[in-house]
């Protein structure tokens, strides 16, 4: 699943492949499902929007958006770099473009043949 996100006037291409949940590992050290789990509690499923300041995580949410990022461009620089390079970073317009992208490694596309 690819987008691209037109964000402070660049065009941010965004990537989920199946090697998205081992780069967040390699980076950030951290299993991504669960960091995943934690943030779905504080997005509402329906209209992709933050229903929980207490519990969204920007930190893991960040974390998120920039290895979708650096799986479409593998030349993006670290983190606190690559989000260095905005002015703007404007999370209620990210949020719900890239939720999916985040939460497709959840689901599946598989009819299930149980019966």
């Amino acid at each position: 699943m690819e987008k691209i996100l037109n964000i402070d006037g660049r065009q941010v291409k965004f990537k989920s492949t199946g090697a998205f949940l081992l780069k967040y590992k390699a980076q950030f050290g951290k299993d991504a499902i669960q960091d995943i789990i934690r943030l779905s509690k504080s997005i509402d499923e329906d209209t992709k929007e933050i229903n929980s300041i207490e519990t969204f995580d920007l930190e893991v949410f960040y974390n998120l958006v920039w290895t979708l990022a650096k799986t479409a461009d593998p030349t993006i620089p670290p983190p606190m770099e690559w989000l260095d390079t905005f002015s703007e970073f404007p999370l209620i317009e990210i949020i719900p473009e890239v939720t999916d992208m985040i939460f497709s490694c959840l689901t599946s596309t598989v009819p299930s043949k149980k019966k």
